[in-house]
């Protein structure tokens, strides 16, 4: 029987996070007052009495509290008034609130304070939830199914809520859920914030369930996150089973399985995990029938056989010389492990490492058919189990540390303990590389590849793991970014239609129309490659890996200041950036243009406005009109002209005519 324990069981962050401050703040001696939980730290009861046992007290409320007790806040959160409360009362509080979590509460307090509806996806009893909703004055609608989403759609319908989700729910509910609003035409922000933990967690589940003949869930049965691991592994492994701890009965008739997958829930600690791995292997070694007999006829035809080599020997050391140490493998033939054979450190002998009576395991290298013995080795048995663990390694996709100890043709050879391995040039990095010589020497982490134990080769990829830790680094990029979010970048590259930033690791395009409140013909006309700006996130297609970034939306758009910063009666440097029959656009600043009428551009008659002005020019305007409802502004040239240069200009088209010419082109 195999027993394979999921890649992620046990506590998370947040929780082991929890239980170290915990134990940390009931090992301390100087206290004035009890030491307290509100309510259960994390939901296992195994470790909640260990917990009493080291003197922390439960109470289900503050109320319960004194002034000068300690209260140990929960790693799923308190509602806001409960730190109000604690401060009023005197009551030192220590935080394990999980990071995650408090994030949560985070959004929803901005959301709130903003005037924004707040909607919850998760167990409205969950203590997670609960909290949550305190951030927001309890006006949060909490929904926990797909039932409940159509009830309130028409409510929720023209009030863009954001949302948020209790970090263990299963990623399918947020996703029906989201569905639903979507059928019904309602817009919403959403802040996906199931915690990756939980994520990887029942991703883990899935696949594993999906493999074995039996699974065994972990966790204690108030834990919410537990019971949901028991539902992916039911929905995939029909023979599959939910515990406590290792004394659950249901492990007795585990033997029939031949392979066994095992999980645990974020709040089961590693002890019991242990525990029930033990008890599992002990249960199916109780059910395996032993023949005496069997056994008495293997050990006479082992002791009539000779090893061949390559085979792995067992036996007692028989005696230590100088050169060489005698084993007794229990046949006819002693074997010899001489001294160059055996890994010695500088200055040790044999005898300071071997004593008569020893058990040894070593390789055979000779097997002598004469009367000598049968020659042994012990190095070549370390590279067998540095062999072993490398097949290990690459079965289970771990990543191991290697020496990049020389170049050679195509590649690079790296030292693994007493073996060595290749990794070929295009391994070595995620870029192209031409010459290995400046990775010589550096001890990198790779994952195996190849492994060939009969002709004891091994070939690494370091390119794996960088992308791998790329992709990570990424997605958890992602899972940071929200609409609306104001991030600082970096310039990258310029294309006709905008420019690349990077902001953080993944790059955002940042549309030329969303650089500045002015019309621009390229990028290059604000920006330069290498320049850090802060960028607004508008919006985010994970999906398809796209984000779109506006630059303009960080700086005030340029007409909610034109009372605060222009007057008529102004004199002002502008530049033309259009021509009319009727006129000429002057541009003040980006993004806001006033229109100088062909009567209002020389104190001449004007025919052509382009014989006049050309595009580009910097010319002295001054302010005549400013109408705020309509955008419009309107300039002279010539009144801005010196007094001894101004004249009576004949008679043009009247202004008001020019103007309502430019609103039918607009």
């Amino acid at each position: 029987m195999e027993i394979i324990r999921a890649n992620h069981s046990g506590f998370c962050f947040g929780v082991d996070r929890a239980i170290n401050l915990a134990f940390t703040e009931a090992g301390k001696k100087e206290r004035t007052g009890r030491l307290l939980t509100c309510g259960h730290l994390i939901h296992n009861s195994a470790v909640v009495n260990k917990l009493e046992s080291e003197g922390v007290k439960l109470i289900e409320s503050l109320a319960e509290a004194e002034t000068g007790d300690t209260v140990i806040v929960r790693s799923h959160g308190e509602p806001k008034e409960f730190y109000e409360e604690a401060e009023s009362k005197g009551i030192h509080l220590v935080d394990t609130t999980c990071v995650f979590v408090k994030k949560i509460h985070d959004i929803v307090e901005k959301a709130h304070l903003s005037g924004q509806p707040v909607v919850v996806i998760g167990d409205r009893n969950h203590q997670e939830v609960i909290a949550t909703n305190g951030w927001c004055g309890y006006e949060a609608t909490v929904i926990g199914s797909t039932d409940e989403a159509e009830e309130c759609a028409d409510r929720l319908k023209d009030s863009r809520p954001v949302v948020v989700c209790q970090t263990t729910i299963k990623a399918e509910l947020l996703r029906d859920i989201l569905d639903v609003f979507d059928r019904h035409g309602i817009t919403y922000d959403i802040r996906n914030t199931i915690c990756n933990a939980t994520r990887d967690r029942q991703e883990s589940c899935r696949e594993l369930a999906r493999r074995v003949d039996m699974m065994v869930v972990v966790g204690d049965h108030h834990s919410s996150n537990s019971h949901k691991l028991y539902e992916i592994a039911k929905n995939n492994c029909k023979n599959t089973i939910f515990i406590e701890n290792a004394s659950n009965f249901l492990l007795n008739d585990i033997s029939k399985y031949n392979t066994i997958g095992l999980i645990a829930g974020a709040s089961t600690p590693e002890w019991i995990i242990k525990e029930v791995i033990s008890s599992m292997s002990e249960n199916v070694t109780k059910n395996m029938e032993q023949n005496p007999m069997m056994d008495f006829m293997d050990d006479i035809e082992k002791s009539l056989r000779l090893p061949k080599p390559g085979d792995i020997i067992e036996g007692k050391v028989d005696q230590v010389m100088d050169d060489a140490v005698i084993v007794n493998m229990g046949c006819k033939k002693d074997g010899i492990l001489r001294a160059d054979e055996v890994v010695l450190e500088e200055g040790q002998k044999l005898s300071d490492v071997f004593k008569e009576g020893d058990d040894i395991q070593a390789k055979v290298i000779k097997s002598d058919e004469g009367e000598g013995g049968i020659l042994l080795s012990k190095k070549r048995l370390v590279a067998v189990e540095n062999y072993t663990e490398l097949e290990e390694a690459m079965e289970n996709k771990d990543v191991i540390n290697v020496k990049l100890v020389r170049a050679v043709n195509g590649g690079v050879i790296a030292a693994y303990k007493e073996i060595t391995g290749f990794i070929p040039m295009s391994q070595l990095s995620d870029r192209y590389v031409e010459n290995a010589d400046e990775f010589l020497g550096q001890n990198v982490d790779v994952r195996v590849i190849r492994v060939d134990t009969k002709r004891n080769r091994a070939v690494f990829s370091r390119k794996v793991v960088l992308v791998e830790e790329k992709r990570k680094a990424v997605a958890e990029i992602w899972s940071n970014l929200n609409v609306g979010d104001v991030v600082e970048g970096k310039v990258m590259r310029f294309t006709d239609y905008g420019a690349f930033v990077d902001i953080g690791g993944v790059d955002g395009l940042l549309h030329i129309s969303e650089i500045s409140w002015g019309k621009l013909k390229h990028p290059e006309e604000v920006l330069k490659i290498g320049d850090i700006i802060n960028v607004k996130i508008l919006s985010l297609n994970e999906e398809k890996g796209k984000i779109s970034l506006g630059l303009k939306q960080t700086q005030p758009e340029p007409w909610t200041l034109v009372g605060d910063k222009y007057q008529v009666g102004d004199v002002l440097d502008g530049k033309v950036v259009q021509t009319k029959e009727y006129g000429a656009f002057v541009e003040l600043e980006a993004g806001l243009d006033g229109l100088v009428h062909i009567s209002e551009i020389a104190n001449k008659r004007v025919e052509n406005v382009s014989d006049e002005l050309k595009v580009g020019e910097t010319v002295k305007v001054k302010i005549m009109e400013i109408d705020p409802d309509k955008r419009r502004i309107s300039l002279s040239i010539k009144a801005a002209l010196p007094e001894e240069e101004a004249a009576e200009a004949p008679a043009e088209e009247p202004a008001e005519e020019a103007a309502e010419e430019a609103k039918d082109e607009e």
